[in-house]
């Protein structure tokens, strides 16, 4: 999509600066180091640049195309903290509850020593894990890793990795919450499972399931039809991009990573990772959280909620909550709310940004971040993983930012 250089700089963009943005896709596409890729930026409430390269499956010569279907992986998890957000506004819960309040499981919760200590040697929770503690990472929750320590080992062999076929996201939680957690809820930031425990406490606090509530509470009434936990029908699998990883010579195909399942009998709806969308449609919820909450409908929450959503609830930057990096980004200068990452100090970051800016990614190389300040957000669709293969998304940022006018 192209705008004419008029329209272009009524948005504040400078068109020959934005149009580099064109020649950086070309350039992942020609050197292999991506498949396909996507963009899309708006800006004051209209769509500014959509720029598409590349196959979103290369072996079956197919092409990316506006309506292609991506896995968003751990861009799940905002949405899945707006749906809890949105269930403390009608009184079920607050945020310095106890997560063992609702699944009772979590409370005989034990603490691992750590590296050099079997994964019997544990002691005591000093607090409470609380639901604060998982919309903020700073649960002790970790995520599996083979051939990671003893805790991450144990992880997969729990059948945390959501690879068992019939498991139920109950069933998995609670095999969760006999593994002792990797260090005291609150004493720093580490990015792990607890979304995926959110998003168990949503069906518990709402009767329904995950997918059930995200379709009739978020999905369904911002119009974004083409995202869910499955393909509503077996023949859009023909949209879905394949998936791909680094190799000698470019990307390669990849398999899908274990517990990744689409179809309609599934019974676990992974929160912290399992959605597919469209770019369409994430641009329908990043434009909602432009608007703070609201939609053309009403809100879906209120404007003090999301406030306290976007506000840094860490006391610091990142950095300083013992993360100094995570995939190619630096945490120096970056904070985090409830469910996405907050923008403290570009110049402490060291990237172009606003203070206030939030933003989170996926597995496969995916991005999106809302600018309040700009009147601005941005989305890039590809599937690459791991997603520090390369600096993607920080590329990305410079050359957004670069052409505003």
């Amino acid at each position: 999509m192209k705008l004419d250089p008029a329209t272009l700089m009524r948005l504040g963009f400078d068109p020959e600066r934005l149009g580099r943005i064109d020649g950086w896709m070309a350039d992942q596409v020609a050197s292999r180091r991506l498949a396909g890729l996507l963009v899309q930026i708006t800006r004051r409430g209209e769509v500014a640049y959509r720029g598409l390269a590349g196959m979103r499956d290369a072996e079956a010569g197919l092409p990316v195309t506006r309506d292609t279907i991506w896995r968003i992986y751990s861009m799940t998890k905002p949405i899945t903290t707006l749906a809890a957000l949105m269930l403390y506004e009608e009184g079920a819960f607050q945020l310095d509850q106890p997560v063992a309040d609702f699944i009772p499981s979590f409370g005989s919760l034990k603490v691992w020593r750590g590296e050099g200590h079997r994964l019997s040697d544990v002691e005591d929770l000093e607090r409470p894990m609380t639901i604060h503690d998982l919309m903020t990472h700073q649960s002790g929750l970790i995520y599996d890793l083979e051939g990671g320590n003893a805790l991450e080992r144990a992880m997969i062999s729990e059948g945390l990795d959501l690879s068992r076929a019939g498991d139920t996201l109950e069933a998995a939680i609670d095999r969760l919450a006999s593994l002792p957690l990797a260090f005291q809820p609150g004493a720093r930031w580490h990015y792990g499972v607890s979304t995926t425990v959110l998003g168990r406490i949503v069906e518990i606090l709402s009767g329904k399931s995950l997918a059930a509530f995200f379709e009739e509470r978020i999905f369904a009434p911002l119009g974004m039809n083409d995202t869910g936990f499955f393909l509503r029908d077996p023949a859009l699998k023909r949209r879905m991009a394949a998936i791909y990883g680094p190799g000698p010579e470019g990307f390669q195909p990849e398999p899908e990573p274990a517990g990744q399942r689409y179809d309609p009998n599934m019974k676990l709806f992974c929160g912290g990772g399992g959605l597919l969308s469209t770019i369409d449609d994430y641009q329908k919820f990043a434009s909602m959280l432009l608007s703070g909450g609201r939609y053309s409908g009403g809100r879906f929450i209120g404007r003090k909620t999301f406030d306290l959503m976007i506000s840094n609830h860490m006391g610091g930057d990142l950095a300083s909550r013992g993360q100094t990096q995570f995939a190619e980004t630096t945490f120096s200068g970056i904070g985090f709310g409830l469910g996405v990452a907050v923008m403290l100090d570009p110049a402490k970051a060291k990237i172009l940004g606003s203070p206030g800016e939030f933003n989170w990614g996926g597995m496969a190389s995916t991005t999106f971040w809302v600018d309040p300040a700009e009147d601005l957000t941005v989305i890039l669709m590809t599937q690459l993983f791991p997603s520090s293969t390369y600096t993607l998304r920080r590329q990305l940022r410079v050359l957004t930012y670069q052409a505003l006018a």
